[in-house]
């Protein structure tokens, strides 16, 4: 785990995690860790960090080849 930690030492993952609660607006009920998210609210997080992560890896595969347009059915 700690390769894939950066140079500030926070984890890219935690980072994507907050970035997005913070977008959602569920990021009071990350801040108390006494709290508990709802199965909604988690899977609302998570979701929408899939989604973000699936983007960006298009973005990458675009830049690797920029000829590339999609799948050849």
């Amino acid at each position: 785990m700690a390769d894939r930690k950066r140079v500030s030492g926070k984890d890219p993952m935690d980072q994507l995690k907050w970035e997005t609660a913070r977008e959602l607006g569920l990021d009071d009920d990350l801040k108390n860790p006494g709290d508990e998210l709802t199965v909604r609210e988690a899977g609302k997080i998570g979701g929408n960090m899939v989604r973000k992560l699936v983007k960006r890896g298009e973005q990458s595969l675009g830049r690797e080849h920029p000829l590339r347009k999609g799948p050849k059915l």
